[in-house]
């Protein structure tokens, strides 16, 4: 399926039809169908001491046929899970596509991930294998006896002997072929994981045909990519959508070559020199990378080869998108979209005169609209729910295990994405702000009580709230506000102890910045804490400050 040629967005949207195949396997799509071609690279991965090293669409789906059948010779079978948990490398396109294969499930786990996180995961999904790095290994061992649907775990860059399964020397005795399941395009092929307001992350259900779904949307962000010759990377995570469809799939459904590297954390300066040894013309840069990005001298940083710079996840502002503009040589693209449904409104700098500030407009095939609560369009210029109107074959089939979750996502056709904003005269949409008590904090999604749960777990806590505030550079900082215990003292040492405990049990972007002790929280009538006003009295300190 490909995006319409036209010289213009109204044109496109006139020409463009969906037309979403019953059957569709991921792995065929993006990996083997380019494999006959011996000599062509799928991916040069760059290590942590610098070294890269080239593997060919040959190379990884022999690879991943190897997995494939490992997989369904431990036991494993159609509809079963197994928790990815690995940075950007090989081992990690290898394992998703071993699952696309066998019609297994892939679970999302980022390596930030505590064992509270990692176990929430593989107990939600009933994973039977846990497919994970040395670095990260003793963390799914913590919990392994907690998960009673975990047969065996897998790490993949380690030989010694160790109660886990060595990857590459368990490939060894495995069939190089093996037939790919004839999966239905509904069919489930991974499953991701988004932060709410309540609760612990809900499991996103992830069909086969979200790559279709997101194919033109990404040839409209990419201007009629990828094409043939470009070599794509971002420092996001593979374990979030903006990494695994954005960069990873959409590049090999093109045949390109992705880059992967093994960055510790992000590095602005690191980042202008990937993209220059590795001549990426397509890269995605979030907001806040662009922010860090913005903070080295020109003159230290090379000229670079790109031909698109795709920024979302987050509001981008003008400002911000006027300097990437300059800085890169182009009119960068903007996104915006969620797990639910990925890249529902954006820009393409050639089809349309750019309104930096705003998000875009609704992508080709695509209906998206602001929305009052009870799902009416709204007039121009009023503020109400950013929308997107179901079907769409980018969207979601649901919460995991969460029928009442998934029911509440809708108000009749229109899915609500928890984002304020309003249209303009011309079509354009621009973001308000949230609905709700979700943070935004370096392009990452973060409830809040998946964090004051963590927070209880010291005896010194009583209560706590977590809210978002604004950031320049981050968009939003987490901030906590704790009631100690009776036998409690604050301190900066106790401060400082809360946040290892969230680092150490959940993930380092999820560690509050600021904490500040306080005799009491703000509650309605029903015993709930009212994050709001927490927040909003946040925002009042900064402005009179």
């Amino acid at each position: 399926m490909d995006l319409p040629v036209g010289d213009s967005y109204e044109r496109i949207c006139e020409q463009f039809t969906w037309d979403i195949p019953e059957y569709f396997n991921i792995a065929d799509a993006v990996c083997d169908r380019w494999a006959d071609d011996s000599g062509r690279i799928a991916m040069t991965h760059e290590a942590y001491d610098g070294s890269t090293t080239d593997y060919t669409f040959s190379q990884i789906k022999r690879s991943s046929n190897q997995l494939a059948n490992l997989l369904t010779n431990l036991g494993l079978h159609r509809g079963d899970r197994v928790l990815v948990m690995l940075t950007q490398s090989p081992e990690c396109a290898i394992s998703h596509l071993a699952c696309f294969k066998s019609g297994i499930v892939s679970c999302l786990a980022s390596v930030l991930f505590g064992p509270d996180a990692i176990k929430h995961r593989l107990l939600a999904t009933d994973a039977k294998v846990c497919i994970t790095n040395s670095a990260n290994l003793a963390k799914v061992q913590e919990v392994e006896a907690q998960c009673p649907s975990l047969l065996q775990v897998i790490v993949v860059d380690e030989e010694s002997p160790t109660k886990a399964m060595p990857l590459w020397s368990s490939l060894k005795g495995q069939a190089e072929t093996f037939q790919n399941v004839r999966t239905h395009s509904e069919e489930t092929a991974w499953i991701s994981f988004t932060s709410g307001t309540t609760g612990q992350p809900k499991g996103v259900l992830m069909p086969h045909r979200i790559l279709l779904g997101n194919k033109p949307l990404f040839e409209y962000y990419y201007d009629y990519g990828p094409r043939p010759g470009d070599a794509l990377w971002s420092p996001a995570d593979w374990a979030w959508i903006a990494g695994l469809i954005n960069i990873l799939l959409i590049g090999w459904y093109s045949g390109c070559k992705v880059v992967s590297t093994d960055m510790k954390g992000f590095n602005a300066q690191e980042a202008f020199r990937i993209l220059g040894d590795h001549k990426i013309t397509v890269s995605l840069l979030t907001p806040t990378v662009l922010k860090l990005m913005r903070q080295i001298d020109a003159e230290a940083s090379r000229e670079l080869d790109l031909r698109v710079v795709l920024s979302g996840g987050e509001a981008v502002g003008k400002e911000l998108a006027l300097w990437a503009d300059e800085r890169f040589g182009l009119t960068i693209s903007e996104g915006f979209g969620q797990t639910e449904c990925n890249g529902m409104i954006g820009t393409n700098p050639r089809l349309m005169k750019v309104r930096h500030g705003s998000l875009g407009k609704a992508m080709p095939g695509s209906v998206c609209a602001i929305v009052d609560d009870n799902g009416q369009v709204v007039a121009s210029g009023v503020q109400g729910n950013i929308a997107i109107k179901r079907p769409h074959p980018a969207m979601f089939t649901g919460y995991l295990d969460n029928p009442k979750a998934t029911e509440a996502k809708f108000v009749n056709d229109w899915m609500m994405t928890g984002d304020l904003g309003e249209r303009d005269e011309d079509g354009f949409l621009w973001f308000h702000g949230r609905t709700d008590d979700v943070i935004t904090s370096s392009g990452y999604r973060i409830g809040p009580t998946e964090i004051e749960d963590c927070l209880l777990k010291s005896p010194d806590v009583q209560l706590a709230a977590v809210v978002g505030v604004p950031d320049e550079t981050r968009g939003e900082i987490i901030k906590a506000f704790i009631v100690l215990a009776e036998t409690a003292q604050p301190s900066e040492l106790l401060a400082d102890q809360l946040k290892e405990l969230v680092k150490t049990h959940l993930a380092k972007h999820e560690v509050p910045r600021l904490i500040e002790f306080v005799s009491e929280l703000p509650m309605t009538t029903t015993g709930k804490i009212m994050r709001r006003a927490l927040r909003d009295t946040e925002i009042s300190r900064q402005k009179t400050a």
